[in-house]
Formats: structure tokens, C-alpha cells, sequence
């Protein structure tokens, strides 16, 4: 049996952030990274919204910590408001959606994303840093009110953030779509959230608004799906490499995810194959299917500028092997290895290690 809802209404087109009018509140709190335009910024969502008193609060980071939570969620306690926006990536409205659960108050949360990467702005999850881990917090209560896509605000991003944000669509989908929890509906929209994102990276790394529009569009699908669903091996052992060299995700799922792919196909050939063939990848058999993506995959990789290694990435294979316990112990415990096809063990994580390590 599968049980499914969507509580986040979603508003999405150029210049869509007018639809902020909408909401009724009196009282605004913007959530930001800290930035030098963050008042700016405030401002003109508080011209949007017409409220009568606004605050901002721009101590979020890339890597949002619980600590940043929880000083946000007093902030909400002091200044009580009744409308929250989250303005920036899915690590803003991950830690804005932490910040109103600890807070206990009851206000509407608004995700305004300003790029196309894990569709935090439908979620009931949560990622958070606390003691050198990442801690992942559910509950359908966290998914936001309103999720805004204004494709006009992804016209700045750099390609790189584009091509990351990208891979970690394709990772997200890839794995809600062929993991054990997968089922009709998630996987209707984890396959649709893949297709979607393969056809418009190109464009959108090459600058093409609507393209950026259309991978807003598949990153809320994927999220909608793998928030029932769960992950996999890709996400789990990118939190892991993560949090050791602070390296982003999507970065990560570039250079994991062909190699997973291949790790997963004799469980998951079937679901993988049919992933190839909607995204035009062909495939006579699902072995063909398994081998033509991940192929494509590494091209796409390339073609994007996007590193094939660790070490292209910057770090020594030498860190990687003397981190390797500590990697492989963090993979071990994250729950989303649940959802993988194949079961997560130590020789797994190694192997994956191995692949994708590289060398100076």
C-alpha cells in the first residue's frame, strides 16, 4: 500500500515572486545566507507582502548547522511572525524549515529557491550539521505552505552551481526511482523529475533561462518522490565525503554516481534500464540500458566541466584512504543506505571508494 500527499502548493513561472501578495501576515521574517543584500532583499519581500514590520535572519551557511537552527527558532519566538520566507538554496530552506518546527510557533513558510538542486521547498526533511555529522530530520509537518519558482531569479547563478544542482536531480531521482521503497506514484514522479532535469541541464548550464526554469520544475518533482521514498548509496556516501572535505553534494553525485549505478545494476538492472530508455538513452536489454547510462552520465559529466575524481576535485587520494573508517562509518549509519537496492556494507562503500578516489 502506498500512502501519498502533496501539502506545498507550488507557484512557479517568470516573476512568479509577485505571488508573495497573496500571502496574509502583518509581521515578515526573512531566512537568508549571509549576504551583503540581505537587507535589500527584506525589503523588497516586504514591499511584496505589504507587511507592517520585518527582520531577517542571515546566519545561515552552506553546511546549516543545528546550532544556526536553533538560534534562528529563537529569533521566531522573539519576533513572532506569521509569515516565514526562506530565500536562497535548499540549505536556507532547510535550516527555515528547522527553525519554525524548533520554534513552535505556528506561521506559514514560504520556499523562495534561487537555484535547481534537492527540492527542499516540497520536503518534510531536513539535513543539519551537529558534531561533525549530518543529522536528517522528517516529518511532514516541516513541508512549507508555499513553494515559489521564479525562474527570473536563477539568471546569475554560475554554470558550475548549475551543473552541480543538476547531478544532485539526477541522483535524487535516480535513486528514489530504483530504490526498495520506490512505488506507482513516487516513481511516476522521480522518472518524470530525471527526464526533466536530463533534457534541460545542457541548456540551463549553458545559460538558457527557461532551461533553469525547467530544472526548478524536475528538482520539485524528484523531491516530492524521494521524500516518500527516501535515497540511496549516492546520497548517503556524498553527506559522508561531505562533511570530512566540505565538499557540496551535488559536486559529490557527479563524480559517485556513475559508479553507484554500476554497483546497484544487478538489483536494480530492470528499474535502471527503464530510467535510460524514457530519457532517450536506448537500451535492447536492460544490461544494455544499465551500460548506455552510465555512459551517459560520465559524458554529460564532461561536458559540463565537472570533475570524474576526488582528486580532481581537490583532495588527495591519500585523504581519502586515511579518512576511509571514518567515511565508511558515517555511510554505515546514514538511513537512506535503507533504500538502496543493494545492501550497504563495508566492502560496498570501499569499492565505491576505489572507482571513484583517483589519483595525482
Amino acid at each position: 500500500m502506498e500512502r501519498f500527499s502533496c501539502e506545498t502548493t507550488v507557484i512557479s513561472g517568470e516573476g512568479a515572486l509577485a505571488a508573495l501578495a497573496e500571502q496574509a501576515g502583518k509581521r515578515l521574517l526573512v531566512v537568508t545566507q549571509g549576504r551583503q543584500d540581505s537587507g535589500s532583499i527584506t525589503q523588497r519581500i516586504r514591499g511584496i507582502l505589504h507587511a507592517e514590520a520585518a527582520a531577517c535572519f542571515d546566519g545561515v551557511t552552506p553546511e546549516p548547522t543545528m546550532g544556526q537552527a536553533v538560534a534562528g527558532a529563537k529569533q521566531i519566538k522573539d519576533f513572532c511572525p506569521d509569515v516565514v520566507v526562506a530565500y536562497g538554496g535548499s540549505h536556507v530552506t532547510d535550516c527555515a524549515k528547522a527553525m519554525v518546527c524548533f520554534s513552535g510557533k505556528t506561521c506559514d513558510l514560504v520556499a523562495v529557491p534561487t537555484a535547481a538542486g534537492s527540492g527542499a521547498e516540497v520536503t518534510g526533511r531536513v539535513a543539519l550539521c551537529h558534531d561533525n555529522r549530518w543529522h536528517t530530520l522528517q516529518d511532514r509537518a516541516m513541508r512549507p505552505k508555499l513553494a515559489i519558482l521564479d525562474s527570473s531569479l536563477l539568471t546569475d547563478i554560475p554554470a558550475a552551481a548549475v551543473a552541480e544542482g543538476g547531478f544532485e536531480i539526477l541522483a535524487n531521482s535516480l535513486e528514489s526511482y530504483s530504490g526498495k521503497n520506490a512505488g506507482v506514484l513516487s516513481g511516476l514522479h522521480a522518472r518524470e523529475g530525471f527526464v526533466a532535469a536530463w533534457g534541460a541541464l545542457p541548456a540551463a548550464f549553458a545559460g538558457k533561462q527557461a532551461a533553469r526554469g525547467r530544472l526548478q520544475a524536475a528538482a520539485v518533482m524528484t523531491g516530492i518522490a524521494y521524500d516518500r521514498t527516501g535515497m540511496g548509496l549516492c546520497h548517503a556516501l556524498s553527506e559522508s565525503i561531505g562533511i570530512v572535505f566540505h565538499l557540496p553534494r551535488g559536486h559529490l553525485a557527479g563524480i559517485l554516481l556513475p559508479a553507484v549505478v554500476a554497483c546497484n545494476a544487478h538489483a536494480a538492472g530492470r528499474r535502471l534500464a527503464e530510467l535510460a530508455r524514457a530519457a532517450g538513452m536506448g537500451g535492447s536489454n536492460d544490461a544494455a540500458g544499465v551500460r548506455n547510462l552510465k555512459t551517459a552520465l560520465i559524458r554529460l559529466r564532461r561536458e559540463l566541466g565537472m570533475p570524474s575524481t576526488l582528486a580532481q576535485a581537490g583532495v588527495n587520494p591519500r585523504w581519502v584512504w586515511s579518512n576511509a573508517k571514518r567515511i565508511v562509518e558515517l555511510t554505515l549509519e546514514n538511513p537512506e543506505c535503507r533504500n538502496n537496492p543493494v545492501t550497504v556494507d563495508d566492502f560496498l562503500v570501499r569499492r565505491i571508494l576505489e572507482e571513484t578516489a583517483g589519483h595525482y
